[in-house]
């Protein structure tokens, strides 16, 4: 017995403890689509400052997929810096989703949400994804995380946690000028 809770402690210390994603998470080539195409937005609940989106209307646009939720401490650090893209480059061809798993139950509340997305300033459409399902279908682990999809709806950058922000922006910049 005391071998099998030895056993399990270990394992949730290996879990708890385990190491972040390596630090060039986000470096892809832009000539390399890290997928052919990028996953839709499936299963999501309740759209926020949007009608629903789906990525074949999205085609010829670039687009910032956010994974984040509003009690992260993380994902509160790197809202600023979307934010600043959206503004800075939504006229450029730039559109920023924001899909919103919720880490903790009081997150799934649409309320909640709401609440959210207009206390930190929010104006780009937010996705609640309640059941995961956009969360799968990227392949997604992470709070935060960026994926950068180009005019023809590819995945071609993709950044887990907090920092390279000037890099991130780099990319979105390259995207946007290959027209």
């Amino acid at each position: 017995m005391l071998k099998r809770i030895a056993s399990t402690l270990a394992l949730c210390t290996a879990i708890l403890y385990a190491t972040p994603p390596p630090a060039h998470a986000g470096l892809f080539d832009l000539r390399e689509p890290i997928a052919s195409s990028s996953p839709d937005f499936t299963g999501i609940e309740l759209w926020i400052n949007s009608r629903p989106l789906d990525m074949a209307a999205l085609r010829g646009k670039v687009v910032l997929v956010d994974f984040w939720t509003y009690s992260c401490i993380n994902c509160i650090h790197t809202m600023p810096y979307v934010k600043q893209w959206y503004e800075r480059y939504r006229d450029q061809g730039l559109v920023v989703v924001g899909v919103h798993p919720p880490e903790y139950g009081y997150e799934r509340l649409p309320g909640n949400v709401r609440d959210a997305v207009k206390r930190f300033g929010i104006t780009y459409p937010v996705a609640l994804d309640n059941r995961y399902r956009t969360w799968a279908a990227f392949g997604n682990h992470y709070w935060p995380a960026v994926y950068l999809i180009d005019r023809s709806g590819r995945v071609v950058y993709r950044h887990f946690g907090e920092g390279d922000y000037t890099q991130t922006e780099n990319r979105i910049r390259q995207l946007l000028e290959q027209g």
